[in-house]
């Protein structure tokens, strides 16, 4: 069977009657975006690779549960996001240090995940000064707390809707506006010295 052309509720289908290989084309969808949330979550490559392995798990498990009529990657990124936040709590982690990190750099030129586009265009000073700025927004990212964070990820980085962000992250409407406004007051007040 060709997985290829299946969309993801048919393939969540074939995977809740036992088909393993329909689950392993949603983990092959999904596997990066995954890992790339909890990694902006937890700021640790290793940690970010096991809770993402734990979500797929899970989604396994509960494959059966998943109600079509909602979309696919907004349940699966909602089992992710509720896992990373489980154990976030339970740990009590520091996720504000991202300085330093080693991994860092590297997970960031592996996902080509920026929030400053940098163009071809551009001349080596110009390059440098891009890059250093998408790093200051990161750690600023970093340093709000987890639900903020997961918000401004969500709808900044992944591209969903307010409606969307609110299945994912299981809260009323009203509050995931309240956490993206309040994270971007923040991340405004830690900015801010770049814009004067």
């Amino acid at each position: 069977m060709d997985f290829d052309t299946q969309t993801d509720k048919e393939l969540a289908a074939l995977a809740a009657a036992g088909n393993e290989g329909a689950f392993a084309e949603l983990l092959r969808r999904y596997e990066r975006p995954i890992f790339s949330l909890v990694y902006r979550m937890v700021r640790d490559r290793a940690l970010a690779e096991d809770l993402a392995q734990e979500t797929f798990i899970r989604a396994f498990n509960a494959v059966a549960s998943y109600d079509p009529r909602y979309k696919f990657s907004s349940w699966i990124f909602k089992i992710a996001n509720n896992h990373t936040i489980d154990h976030l709590r339970r740990r009590k982690l520091d996720t504000v240090s991202i300085d330093g990190s080693p991994h860092a750099r590297t997970v960031q030129e592996e996902e080509q995940t920026r929030l400053v586009v940098e163009s071809t265009d551009e001349n080596p000073q110009e390059y440098v000064e891009h890059r250093e700025l998408g790093d200051q927004i990161e750690q600023a990212i970093g340093k709000l707390r987890p639900e903020y964070r997961t918000a401004v990820l969500l709808r900044h980085v992944e591209g969903y809707a307010y409606e969307e962000i609110s299945k994912i992250m299981d809260l009323p409407l009203g509050t995931v506006k309240t956490y993206l406004h309040r994270a971007r007051g923040e991340l405004k007040e830690s900015l801010a010295h770049l814009i004067s």
